[in-house]
């Protein structure tokens, strides 16, 4: 039975120091139950992001922050290299869970290096920097995050319809989002305008999460098929697209939810701005282009039977299920970042954004 969407929501993501857990809504669970979990062991932690329990390039970064302090705050302390081995192997085993989202190993590392940073102080106090470096990554996220949805909102006009993918919004975030945090912000301002939420094939973000936040938040939202799509672009009521982003590459090419790089196309053959919201965190200025980022492969039963009660497909055929595909940058209008937008050419803007403090 799916449930009547719950407002407000609680975040997405919380850290529950006392009793040494971290707090998610299990999304797995969605739109049927709004359930919050607690997780305590670094096993739980690591499953609860591969198996999509917590979700989202910035929900996934605050999640291992939090992941991080609390597998240092186990960790003995009155062994310096112990302590440090400990906490490297961690950052090790967090790294693994999933491959594409950069914000996953930038917050890992931005975590090791303020306890390599203090080494040589107390083993006590280098956890209570841990704890608050956690917290700041939180902090930043959520201010991030509706930076964007205020630049973002000012490209909204009265009347727009606005098409979007999977799901960037508070689900995928602490609170706000990315690619949805514009909405929200249009919507608090009082402007009028329809969302078009594409389904997401194969694992529903936009049928489970989008449509549900939307529609919790009173945001007119209608729910299509990704394969719907180019029917409604060509009908003429979608003056805008909002993605949000995993990766981004230094010249701009932007991975996303796969199905993304589809929308890019139809936006350019019937001339719809495409704008990629992207907190600076997840820009990889390491990598010269899109085809240097690592896309993730899923199981195939995600496509061929999860949704359904019998498998829908024929035992032994083959799937390809790619969680992301890459959208060169030349399809790309504008992105979205705290700092504001960034117009081509992409090179030069997002180097110099990302020299430019996180915080907004």
């Amino acid at each position: 039975m799916v449930t009547k969407p719950v407002i407000p929501f609680p975040d997405t993501v919380a850290l529950d120091d006392v009793n040494s857990a971290a707090i998610i809504i299990d999304q797995t669970l969605l739109p049927g139950q709004l359930k919050l979990i607690a997780l305590h062991e670094q096993r739980d932690i690591w499953e609860a992001i591969r198996q999509l329990k917590v979700r989202g390039a910035p929900a996934i970064g605050v999640m291992v922050a939090m992941g991080l302090y609390l597998a240092a705050k186990r960790l003995p302390e009155d062994d310096e290299a112990g302590f440090f081995e400990g906490l490297t192997a961690a950052r090790d085993y967090l790294a693994s869970s999933r491959p594409t989202a950069v914000n996953l190993f930038w917050v890992l590392d931005r975590m090791v290096g303020t306890a390599n940073h203090h080494r040589g102080e107390p083993l006590a106090a280098i956890k209570r920097r841990l704890l608050m470096e956690a917290r700041a990554i939180r902090d930043e996220d959520i201010a991030i995050c509706e930076a964007i949805g205020l630049h973002g909102a000012a490209l909204i006009s009265e009347g727009d319809g606005v098409l979007t993918h999977c799901n960037a919004g508070r689900l995928a975030a602490v609170r706000y989002g990315t690619a949805l945090a514009p909405l929200y912000k249009a919507h608090e301002a009082g402007k009028k305008f329809m969302v078009y939420a594409d389904e997401t094939r194969p694992l529903l973000q936009g049928a489970r999460l989008t449509g549900y936040e939307l529609l919790a938040s009173g945001i007119d939202v209608t729910l299509l098929c990704d394969s719907m799509a180019a029917s409604l672009m060509r009908k003429g009521v979608v003056r805008k697209v909002f993605v949000g982003c995993d990766r981004v590459a230094a010249n701009g090419d932007a991975c996303n939810k796969i199905g993304t790089l589809g929308l890019a196309i139809l936006a350019r053959h019937y001339g719809i701005p495409f704008y990629v919201c992207a907190p600076t965190p997840t820009v990889d200025m390491s990598l010269p282009s899109g085809e240097a980022i690592p896309i993730e492969e899923r199981p195939g039963e995600e496509v061929t039977a999860m949704w359904y009660g019998t498998p829908m497909a024929p035992e032994g055929v083959k799937v390809y299920n790619p969680a992301f595909d890459v959208t060169p940058h030349r399809l790309i209008t504008a992105f979205i970042t705290q700092h504001g937008l960034i117009r081509p050419p992409f090179a030069r803007g997002l180097a110099r954004c990302c020299h430019r403090p996180v915080n907004p």
